[in-house]
């Protein structure tokens, strides 16, 4: 069988336009030969996304993004074609995420584990990974306030800072360092004390050691002179203090009746210390003693006759 031309014609036509609607299709995120399930999306915001974009699972592409639609409510409804041997459980979640450092997004689902799977022309859940400058941008706001805030003490500071201040810090900062210089001197002084007497060191510490050592041999000995001392202690807190502290109270009442009867001229000691005549008696013999003792000073002749050697006349027989 033969074609004519306009047969040919026409053939090329119809093929012409059945592929420019597949191509249109396919631009568009429709697949014209193949069994695929549509599922929906809303998302606050898209930046990045277009259609064709892939949907993932692990990273596995299972779709695409067929198509986005401005709600009225400022919301984006895209419209995911799955192929339709993928079964998606009902809390699925249809999260929005970068795909590179810039403005790069795909769909990447998060399978739940919802026992019901998700139906052609459902909505799934949604949520939106930020991006970078996203991320960056609170950081970098906090950075800019940080720096106001630097440039602003450092203004107050330079303010503050007159050259009389300069030159105390800087006189102070010298102090300083010959502080440090001096405590260097003093470190080197005692290091070398220290290296000069390490033999007298090393005796106080034999010393100690010895010290210690008899302690240690003699714990024996200390310890039955603790308890010799907890014993005495024992001893005199188990004596009958009550009864010597009675027995002193009765001396004391003793002692302070024989004064009273003494005070008032009662018995012999009483009438001695009490009559005034034998204190005169013994008054007036007191000073004429004193007067005998001068007068036998004075004239000692007048009361004593007697020669050492002998009288000078021999004494008739």
């Amino acid at each position: 069988m033969k074609f004519t031309n306009e047969t040919k014609v026409g053939i090329l036509a119809i093929l012409t336009v059945f592929i420019f609607i597949v191509g249109y299709n396919f631009l568009k995120g429709n697949d014209v030969f193949s069994d695929e399930d549509a599922f929906y999306a809303k998302y606050d915001r898209v930046y990045g996304l277009s259609v064709s974009k892939p949907v993932l699972i692990n990273g596995y592409p299972i779709g695409r993004v067929s198509k986005l639609t401005l709600l009225p409510n400022g919301q984006i409804l895209a419209q995911l074609k799955i192929h339709s041997g993928h079964a998606i459980p009902q809390n699925t979640v249809a999260r929005l995420e970068n795909t590179d450092l810039f403005s790069g997004k795909a769909i990447v689902l998060l399978l739940g584990n919802s026992s019901q799977f998700a139906k052609d022309g459902d909505t799934l859940s949604t949520n939106t990974q930020k991006t970078v400058i996203e991320q960056v941008e609170p950081i970098q706001q906090k950075t800019t306030q940080i720096i106001s805030r630097l440039d602003s003490i450092l203004t107050s500071v330079n303010g503050t800072i007159n050259p009389e201040f300069q030159r105390n810090f800087e006189r102070s900062f010298a102090s300083i360092a010959r502080t440090l210089e001096t405590l260097e001197g003093t470190a080197k002084k005692v290091d070398g004390l220290v290296g000069t007497q390490s033999v007298k060191i090393g005796t106080i510490l034999r010393n100690l050691e010895s010290i210690s050592s008899n302690f240690k041999n003699n714990n024996d000995k200390i310890s039955s002179i603790i308890t010799n001392i907890d014993k005495v202690s024992e001893d005199v807190a188990k004596a009958d203090i009550a009864q010597t502290i009675t027995q002193t109270n009765k001396t004391l009442v003793n002692l302070q009746s024989l004064l009273d009867k003494v005070n008032t001229g009662q018995g012999s000691l009483g009438l001695l210390v009490n009559d005034k005549q034998l204190y005169t008696n013994l008054t007036h013999a007191t000073d004429n003693l004193d007067k005998l003792m001068i007068d036998l000073k004075a004239n000692p002749k007048r009361y004593v006759n007697f020669s050492v050697f002998g009288s000078g006349k021999k004494a008739k027989k």
